[in-house]
């Protein structure tokens, strides 16, 4: 008899609060409860309403999840690049980091995993929004990683953030070149 394969994803995303840092693992968590049995949504965060650092955990998997608290995640996405040094330590050996180029200062500390800049902030401004970059690193982290379709998580922005068609509009453009930027990763 055949035994079926096991699944599990863990991601990391943390930048500035106010930057929709748990929003965007927010979307993404409740996105997974489509395609999976199992998903922890793990937000932190300090007592400073704006500018503090904030992060959130996400794990989706085919079988039960015993902990939501890891030290390193398969993907880590950073959505301050000047940032990317205290979160580097946080992305496992073998694993991916997704992180923001606008404020990216350093080159990368270790070879052990896959660093992918990604132009989210440049993006985002060309678009008149700089809001949307929370969108765009989502969807770079859906297209990166292949872990959840698109369209399963573009169904659950517009329940959850979509009253406007104008609004809906804008975040499926934002979240859909950050597919487009992730997918080049070749991942």
């Amino acid at each position: 008899m055949e035994e079926k394969s096991f699944s599990r994803h863990e991601v990391m995303m943390a930048g500035i609060g106010g930057m929709g840092v748990l929003m965007a693992g927010k979307i993404l968590a409740l996105a997974a409860l489509e395609e999976y049995g199992h998903v922890s949504w793990l937000p932190s965060y300090g007592v400073e309403k704006r500018g503090g650092l904030c992060e959130c955990t996400v794990i989706f998997s085919d079988k039960e999840i015993s902990s939501p608290l890891i030290d390193q995640a398969q993907t880590m996405v950073v959505f301050a690049g000047n940032q990317f040094k205290d979160f580097e330590p946080r992305v496992r050996p073998g694993g991916i980091m997704l992180v923001d180029s606008a404020g990216l200062e350093s080159g990368q500390g270790r070879t052990d995993y896959t660093m992918v800049k990604v132009p989210g902030m440049e993006v985002a401004h060309s678009m008149g929004e700089p809001q949307l970059n929370n969108l765009i690193l989502l969807g770079a982290y859906v297209g990166a990683t292949d872990t959840i379709p698109g369209p399963v998580v573009e169904r659950e922005l517009e329940k959850r953030l979509g009253a406007d068609k104008s609004v809906r509009e804008r975040n499926r453009r934002a979240f859909e070149q950050g597919i487009e930027l992730g997918s080049k990763t070749g991942q």
